[in-house]
């Protein structure tokens, strides 16, 4: 068997004593060990100390319910409180900053949701560099969008909108969370896709948004189909089509848009970064924590129930889909000349 480098049979030797040789040889295994400890082994211990979880957003939402489920599982796992922080306003921008500029120790979190791409083109003066000042950790969930409107429109599908749209140009109106939000860019991406001119009206959050749409003060609107789900189920809105690649098994029976003729997805995904400069193996630790527990009976459930899916992954990949992210919003904003005002 090959020896360690530091004891190789060609070492010179020296007369010795028993008690200096015995010193000796306690030297150089504890150099022989120095050299094959693992890089995890020769950094401080983590965690130590409570963790900050920060939610970018009003507690309530699908990111505060997921994010306090998570905080509850990795206490378990990590032995240490995992503490939920809201910190909303600015489009997220303050909560993430919060985050960037936290200390590089990995007590600190933050989950994004897609705005925080968007926010790399739409946003003016950013106080952080998204790229630079943070490490994705983990992709946590995504909710697939579905395209509906109110019964009242006499629209079924997606040619019924085309129909409708071109009979009264710049009239048919679409209604999103907010200026900037997935659904604001989902419709521009479909206006993009028809050739439509279709009218865009923010709301402050998914549930004004989704009132107005029911009552028929506005006519489409993208969303989240664990919130639209029922609605339709119970047939106060229309599903036009779900904004996917291939029909979701949430929604089988629902046609995408896609096979429609308007080739878009759009969903709302939520993941975990932390500050940037962290040794690897804590990043390793806390990415798998998160998809261990994804895996426990309580996300497991709550991810169902909520008509989501988890998408357990690697930081590199989430890195990559968070710059792919970043350069498919940037298209659609320059494209629709989107600005931060609307």
């Amino acid at each position: 068997m090959q020896r360690p480098p530091l004891l190789k049979d060609n070492m010179p030797r020296t007369p010795t004593s028993s008690s200096s040789t015995g010193l000796s040889r306690r030297h150089l295994l504890l150099a022989a060990s120095a050299a094959v400890t693992p890089l995890w082994a020769q950094t401080p211990a983590w965690p130590n100390k409570p963790l900050r979880l920060i939610v970018p957003f009003p507690a309530g939402g699908t990111t505060d319910v997921l994010s306090r489920l998570m905080a509850t599982e990795m206490t378990k796992l990590l032995g240490q409180p995992v503490v939920v922080e809201n910190k909303p306003g600015a489009g997220t921008v303050i909560g993430v900053d919060a985050a960037a500029k936290a200390s590089a120790d990995g007590h600190t979190l933050v989950c994004i949701a897609n705005s925080f791409c968007v926010n790399q083109t739409l946003a003016k003066n950013l106080p952080y560099d998204g790229l630079r000042d943070l490490r994705p950790v983990g992709l946590l969930a995504v909710a697939d969008h579905v395209l509906a409107t109110h019964p009242n429109s006499g629209i079924k599908n997606l040619n019924d909108v085309i129909a409708l749209a071109k009979k009264s140009p710049g009239k048919l109106s679409y209604a999103s969370f907010g200026n900037g939000t997935s659904a604001h860019l989902a419709g521009a991406m479909l206006a993009s896709k028809t050739g439509l001119d279709l009218i865009h009206v923010p709301y402050k959050g998914q549930a004004p948004a989704m009132n107005d749409l029911m009552g028929g003060q506005v006519t489409l609107m993208f969303g989240n189909w664990p919130e639209f789900r029922h609605q339709i189920q119970a047939g106060k809105l229309v599903g036009v089509g779900m904004a996917t690649a291939k029909r979701s098994p949430l929604a089988p029976d629902l046609p995408t848009l896609t096979e429609q003729g308007a080739a878009l997805e759009s969903n709302s995904w939520f993941g975990l970064m932390t500050r940037s400069g962290l040794p690897e193996d804590v990043v390793t630790r806390l990415n798998q924590t998160i998809n261990k527990v994804l895996q426990s009976p309580a996300l497991v459930q709550a991810i169902q129930d909520g008509g989501m899916t988890s998408l357990a992954n690697t930081p590199e990949r989430f890195a990559t889909f968070i710059r792919s992210e970043i350069d498919k919003y940037a298209q659609v904003i320059r494209q629709a000349n989107i600005t931060s005002e609307g």
